[in-house]
């Protein structure tokens, strides 16, 4: 892992850990105004969250075949976060912070999120809820770096589904939605 990404984890989990321990720093966030939204040359809002189509998706040092193949994702439906565009590509960057240029035609609108991949090797559980609430039922525990289908978020909240389970995570545990953002999959 680059050290980018190790610390752009760490600042991750350090966020989670101070709206999990201080309700009065999240409530002050929430009430925070929006930020503005910067449409890239797509019309589409920069940054934005989508999935890969294919199971096989070449990662460029560039936006274009000319440039060399720097990783190749192998799973299908796996959270991208789009960061910028140029004609037909796309920069991206995965959930553990590392770059590279896609064709827009290898990606999909289709939202997925991995849960709390900031957790991965450390023992972690993740309730997997029957309704949107702290004291709701568990359905299934789910591991970090786990990957769902997103069904809907409501901005706490997002209702997603692991391997024929839908259940409810509080959107702070997902990486492919940001805090906030409202989701109709």
């Amino acid at each position: 892992m680059s050290g980018f990404a190790s610390l752009r984890l760490a600042f991750s989990a350090a966020v989670l850990g101070a709206f999990l321990c201080c309700p009065q720093v999240a409530a002050q966030s929430a009430a925070a105004p929006a930020q503005t939204i910067t449409l890239g040359p797509s019309g589409l809002p920069l940054p934005r969250f989508v999935s890969l189509k294919s199971g096989r998706v070449n990662s460029r040092v560039g936006p274009g075949v000319n440039y060399s193949v720097d990783w190749m994702y192998m799973k299908a439906g796996l959270p991208m976060e789009i960061v910028q565009e140029f004609d037909t590509w796309r920069r991206v960057r995965d959930a553990d912070g590392s770059e590279g240029w896609i064709n827009q035609s290898l990606l999909s609108g289709r939202r997925t999120a991995i849960v709390a991949p900031w957790q991965r090797g450390k023992g972690a559980r993740i309730n997997l809820l029957d309704d949107p609430q702290k004291d709701a039922s568990v359905i299934a525990i789910v591991e970090p770096g786990v990957m769902g289908t997103i069904k809907s978020c409501d901005g706490q909240w997002c209702e997603m589904t692991f391997d024929g389970h839908t259940g409810w995570l509080a959107q702070s545990l997902v990486w492919g939605a940001y805090p906030g953002e409202h989701v109709k999959n």
